[in-house]
C-alpha cells in the first residue's frame, strides 16, 4: 500500500492552490465540494475562477509562487504546466510538513485525489496509486451502476439512530449484529421506495425488540489458496464474522479478506503437531457461540472432505447451536485443474477416488486392491509424508510401476509446483525436489495430460515418463 486511504475533513480549514487554469479550476472545485476554504496564486486567472472570486467562494491572489504562501495552509496543490514551479511547490511544502499534490508528477504527490463514487455520505474512493488514473475512473464507472442513489438516505437514516443503538447496546458486537439485522430487513426496501417515516418505525420497532443476540457457526470451505475460488456467501459470512477459527491451510490472500476487526484464532494442525485438539476445537466453537458471537470456521478446501468439518457440525448440533455450511473447492479439483489435469476422462480414467495419507490412529487400512485398479484416478490428500507406504501398497497390489503421478505442491497459489513422474519414483521425487505440505498427489493415466493441458502462469517441474530417475528436472 503506497498510501494510506483516508478522508480529511475540510470544513473552512486554508487549502492552497498554485495555478490558474483549467486544471487548477477541476483541483478547486473538488476541494469546495469538501467545503474547503480555498485560496489560489497565478499571475492569471480563467474566466469560471474569477467569476468564484467575485462571488466570494474563492480567494485570488495575483502573484508568482512564493514558499512564504504555504504558511498557514493545511495542504498545496500545485497545478501548473511549470516544472520548476511545481518542483518548487513540493519542496517548500516538503520543508513544513504540508501534504502536497503536483497534478500528474505522482512522484511528487504526499497526497493524491482518487475517483470518486459520491452517495452522501456514503464516499467510495479508488486509487491507482497515481499509477494508472484512467484504470481508476473505469471502476468507478462499474461501482457507478452498482451501487444504488438510496444508498446516501439509508446511511443518515441509520445514522440518526446511532446513538440510541449504542445506549440499548452496550456491546460492540451486539451494536453490530443489530445493524448486520438492519441491512438485511425491510428498512432497507422502505427507504428505497422513499417512504423513510415507514423505514424509521421499523428501525424503533427493531430497536424495541429484547431479545438477547444469538450466536452462529460458519462451517466455510475456503478452497485450496486461491482467493478468486471463494464462493459469495463465504465471502459475505467472512465479513459479517465476529471471531475467525482458521486452520494452517488457509492461505494468507484469503485471511486478508475477513473483516479487520474480527478476533482471530488459529487451531491448525500440522503432522506431528495439533497446536489445538479437535475436542478443544470443538468445545471453542460451542463456547463462542454461546456467547452470542458470529463465528467463522474456516478451512482448507471443502470443510466435509477430510476437513473435519462433519465432526464439528456434529457438536454444534449435539449443544443446539445454529450453523451454516458453505462448501469450497477440494483440493483435488482445485488443484488438478490449476495444473491442467482432468481427473476423469474418456480415454484415461472412468473413475476417482478421494483418500487421505493421513488415517485415524489404529484405524482400518485402505482397500489397496480397489485403489490400485487400472483407469481411474487416485486423489491422495496429506500424502507427502507417507508416500512410500502408499507408492508401495499401491504397486504390491497390481498398480504399475510406469502409472503416471503428479505432485502439486501449493496448488492454485502464486508459488504453484507441478512435478510429474511414475509411480516407482513418487516417494524419490518428492525428496528429491524438496516437496512440502499442503501438496496433492494424482496417480493415474490423467496425470501424463499435464504437459498438453497446464495453462499459463503455473511452474512445473515436470519428469519425462521415459527418463531414469538421475535424469529428472
Amino acid at each position: 500500500m503506497q498510501y494510506l486511504p483516508i478522508f480529511t475533513k475540510l470544513d473552512n480549514k486554508p487549502v492552497l492552490v498554485i495555478g490558474g487554469g483549467e486544471v487548477a479550476l477541476r483541483k478547486c472545485r473538488a476541494l469546495l465540494q469538501a467545503r474547503g476554504k480555498v485560496t489560489l496564486v497565478a499571475p492569471d486567472f480563467c474566466q469560471e475562477l474569477l467569476e468564484l472570486a467575485e462571488q466570494n467562494i474563492v480567494t485570488l491572489v495575483h502573484d508568482y509562487f512564493a514558499p512564504a504562501q504555504l504558511d498557514g495552509q493545511m495542504l498545496v496543490i500545485a497545478a501548473t504546466d511549470i516544472n520548476a514551479v511545481n518542483e518548487a511547490v513540493f519542496d517548500a511544502a516538503n520543508e513544513r510538513n504540508i501534504f502536497v499534490n503536483v497534478v500528474d508528477d505522482q512522484p511528487k504527490c504526499t497526497f493524491i485525489f482518487p475517483s470518486i463514487v459520491d452517495r452522501n455520505p456514503i464516499t467510495i474512493a479508488i486509487s491507482s496509486a497515481g499509477t494508472a488514473p484512467v484504470l481508476a475512473r473505469r471502476l468507478r464507472e462499474k461501482l457507478e451502476t452498482l451501487i444504488p442513489q438510496h444508498i446516501g438516505p439509508l446511511a443518515e437514516l441509520v445514522g440518526s439512530f446511532r446513538t440510541q443503538v449504542k445506549q440499548r447496546f452496550k456491546q460492540f458486537s451486539d451494536r453490530r449484529q443489530f445493524w448486520e439485522k438492519v441491512f438485511d430487513s425491510n428498512v432497507v426496501s422502505k427507504v428505497q421506495t422513499g417512504d423513510i417515516a415507514a423505514a424509521k418505525q421499523q428501525l424503533h420497532i427493531m430497536l424495541d425488540d429484547t431479545a438477547a443476540p444469538k450466536g452462529e457457526v460458519y462451517v466455510i470451505g475456503a478452497g485450496p489458496g486461491d482467493p478468486e475460488l471463494l464462493t459469495l456467501k463465504a465471502l459475505q459470512l467472512m465479513q459479517q464474522a465476529d471471531v475467525v477459527v482458521y486452520d494452517y491451510l488457509v492461505s494468507d490472500e484469503i485471511m486478508e479478506l475477513v473483516r479487520r476487526d474480527a478476533d482471530l484464532i488459529c487451531v491448525g494442525k500440522r503432522m506431528g503437531d495439533h497446536s489445538v485438539e479437535q475436542h478443544d476445537t470443538n468445545q471453542m466453537l460451542v463456547r463462542l457461540a454461546k456467547e452470542g458471537k458470529k463465528v467463522c470456521r474456516i478451512k482448507g478446501g471443502d470443510p466435509f472432505i477430510y476437513g473435519r468439518g462433519g465432526e464439528e457440525v456434529q457438536v454444534l448440533a449435539e449443544y443446539q447451536v445454529a450453523y451454516q455450511i458453505v462448501p469450497g473447492i477440494t483440493a483435488a479439483a482445485g488443484c488438478a485443474a490449476y495444473a491442467g489435469i482432468p481427473l476423469t476422462h474418456r480415454d484415461h480414467a472412468q473413475a476417482i477416488q478421494f483418500v487421505t495419507g493421513h488415517c485415524k490412529k489404529d484405524g482400518q487400512d485402505l482397500d489397496w486392491r480397489s485403489l490400485a485398479q487400472p483407469h481411474q484416478t487416485l486423489a491422495v490428500y496429506m500424502g507427502v509424508v507417507k508416500s512410500p507406504y502408499i507408492q508401495a501398497k499401491l504397486i504390491e497390489h497390481g498398480r504399475a510401476h510406469n502409472t503416471p503421478v503428479a505432485i502439486i505442491e501449493n496448488g492454485t497459489r502464486k508459488n504453484q509446483r507441478v512435478v510429474t513422474g511414475h509411480l516407482g519414483q513418487l516417494s524419490q521425487l518428492i525428496d528429491q525436489h524438496a516437496i512440502v505440505s499442503p501438496a496433492l498427489l494424482i496417480i493415474g493415466e490423467v496425470a501424463q495430460l499435464h504437459s498438453q493441458l497446464a495453462w499459463f502462469g503455473q511452474q512445473a517441474q515436470t519428469s519425462s515418463f521415459a527418463q531414469p530417475l538421475t535424469d529428472v528436472v
